[in-house]
């Protein structure tokens, strides 16, 4: 049966329908138009959502473009999950309230997923677990009555592969943006250091925003006038630019400039502290028989000073909070604003003032996502309150442990572990590349993991043992300072398969070299803990025999110092290098050295000038 003829009369039917509705809508005054103009605001607000101009518009973690395979056009996102990070890239649009959207694009590979955050109602996200080939995602949300911004993304999931990303878009009624502002003038070179450059430019009327680039790569923000590039490399030129931006998008680039690098050594954050720096805890939050020290009366030999101790409302809370000691029990202590003015006065003088998280009484246990997240808003609120330089990490007792079946430090499970690796990488993202960070932890969760790592392959091991190793290496990049904790301390195996005891330089010589050469761990050649930078690393050492157990003499400190630095002096443990560029020593604390006539910082000042 020829079933394309019997459907020719409804065909003829339907023109006539068709024709009929068409007169009947014409009719109607203005439907016509609101139809027509409803079209018109319906647009494609994502910026390069096909990745031709590169991530332009984008803000990535371990992602490029590729030309295949690409869904359409020449480029496509590539991004690959690593430790603990999902590889996301982001980008901010400008909405309108109380509108409707579609967010959607095609990916490929193994737990992909796209979402949008910010919307005012309700944030979305929609996932697909298997795509072999592009596939489409999609999702919808209604912004909020007064939201005017939104933060669309895509990424991977922890410990899975490689992912794609094309065609992504968010289509709904488009903002007149207006024009986007001049090009910046006025880009000037300032501090130049080993792995960082100091940048500014004139102010551009109309720009919100300006994007800095390091040899035509976008590589950060800026909301002001002046940026600090970092994690550069010593000794190498760079070239710089400016864009300046708003809504409706980004200038030209302005004139180019160069700066090199210096030489030596650099990362992490507070790249501008010292070549060699002093690191002392200061008692703010109670007394004992060191008694108190005000802030003001800190000398200026101390170059980092880590307010002691924000301590959580209960181990799992991950509510922080930094209580200054009371006059009924510190009678000397100042007030919070003497005490902030004399923070800003060390400030200026070039000094760091950090928040130290812990100590012996503050147990943290960032056990679940919403303490992670109450660590770090709570955390801020610290650091902005006081205007702090960052954030000291000193977790001890039970803050830290493995579970049974986390057993690679590169890949760590454990959620307490995995949480504060979290949240940390988002307090440094939050402040930026000036953000210092530094931990303090003890023997026992650090160089004890070259004999021993969690529970062990056959279990019956404390699970704390090495349980700081995951955080170091992934935070390596982050680090500012390692000053682990060499008092207080059991005896501890070192690269020579001896056992070294505190109370002499051979104790610190040990467990230092271990740091700067990198161990097995847990005696596995195939899981090796990388050795961290020389300019990482502060040795920990009691101020006084009253500040804890392994205390040594002046001389004793004089000795690591000389074998560590340039090889002389040494004791029974042969290093495994010489590292002139070792940042520091740390001590608890400096009320306890004020106690001892200020004999550590002097041993320190002695020997560095």
């Amino acid at each position: 049966m020829d079933r394309t003829r019997h459907n020719r009369p409804f065909a003829r039917r339907r023109r006539r329908l068709l024709a009929l509705c068409t007169a009947t809508v014409l009719a109607v005054p203005g439907l016509v138009a609101l139809s027509s103009a409803a079209r018109a605001a319906d647009a494609d607000l994502a910026r390069n959502g096909g990745f031709e101009a590169g991530l332009d518009g984008w803000t990535c973690t371990a992602a490029s473009t590729v030309g295949s395979p690409v869904r359409s056009g020449s480029s496509a996102l590539k991004a690959t999950p690593a430790g603990n990070d999902y590889a996301q890239c982001s980008q901010t649009v400008t909405v309108k309230p109380d509108a409707q959207y579609t967010l959607s694009g095609y990916v490929r590979g193994s737990y992909v997923y796209l979402g949008a955050t910010g919307t005012g109602t309700t944030d979305v996200s929609t996932w697909t677990q298997s795509a072999a080939d592009w596939q489409q995602l999609s999702t919808t949300f209604r912004t909020g009555a007064a939201t005017t911004k939104v933060t669309i993304y895509t990424h991977g999931w922890y410990g899975t592969g490689t992912y794609y990303a094309d065609d992504l878009s968010l289509t709904g009624p488009g903002v007149d943006a207006g024009q986007p502002p001049a090009a910046p003038t006025g880009l000037a070179v300032g501090t130049v250091t080993s792995s960082a450059v100091g940048l500014s430019w004139t102010a551009v009327p109309g720009a919100t925003g300006y994007a800095v680039y390091r040899d035509g790569a976008k590589v950060q923000t800026a909301t002001g006038t002046s940026a600090t590039v970092s994690g550069l490399s010593a000794s190498t030129a760079y070239s710089f630019q400016v864009a300046a931006t708003n809504d409706a998008g980004e200038s030209a680039k302005s004139a180019t400039v160069t700066a090199t690098t210096s030489a030596g050594s650099g990362g992490g954050g507070g790249s501008d502290l010292p070549a060699h720096a002093l690191v002392g805890y200061l008692h703010a939050s109670f007394a004992n028989g060191a008694g108190y020290t005000r802030m003001a009366d800190v000398p200026a030999s101390w170059d980092v000073i880590d307010l002691a101790f924000g301590e959580p409302t209960s181990t799992t809370s991950g509510d922080i909070r930094f209580t200054r000691c009371p006059v009924t029990e510190c009678p000397t202590v100042e007030s919070d604003a003497e005490f902030k003015a004399a923070i800003k006065a060390k400030q200026a003088a070039g000094k760091k003032v950090l928040i130290s998280i812990g100590g012996q009484n503050g147990q943290v246990q960032l056990t679940t996502a919403a303490a992670r997240d109450t660590f770090v808003s709570s955390v801020s609120k610290i650091i902005d309150t006081y205007g702090l330089d960052g954030l000291d990490i000193d977790f001890e007792g039970h803050s830290l442990s493995l579970d049974a079946s986390d057993t690679n430090f590169k890949s760590p499970t454990t959620p307490v572990v995995v949480n504060l690796i979290s949240a940390l990488k988002t307090l440094k993202a939050k402040y930026g590349s000036k953000f210092v960070l530094s931990m303090a932890p003890e023997t026992f969760f650090v160089q004890l993991g070259y004999q021993y790592y969690g529970t062990g392959k056959w279990g019956g091991q404390d699970p704390r043992a090495g349980a700081y190793l995951p955080v170091i290496h992934a935070l390596r990049d982050d680090l500012t300072l390692l000053h682990v904790q060499d008092y207080n301390s059991g005896s501890i195996m070192g690269l020579d398969n001896q056992y070294h005891s505190m109370g002499g330089a051979d104790f610190h010589i040990a467990m230092t070299d271990m740091l700067l050469t990198g161990f097995p761990v847990a005696g596995d050649a195939g899981n090796v803990f990388p050795p961290l930078r020389p300019d990482q690393i502060a040795i920990g050492m009691p101020a006084t025999t009253n500040a804890g157990n392994g205390y040594v003499s002046p001389a004793e400190v004089t000795k690591t110092l000389d074998c560590l630095t340039k090889k002389t002096n040494c004791g029974s443990y042969a290093t495994h290098g010489t590292w002139p560029g070792l940042r520091g020593l740390m001590t608890w604390s400096v009320n306890w050295d004020r106690f001892g006539g200020w004999e550590f910082s002097r041993t320190f000042d002695g020997y560095f000038g």
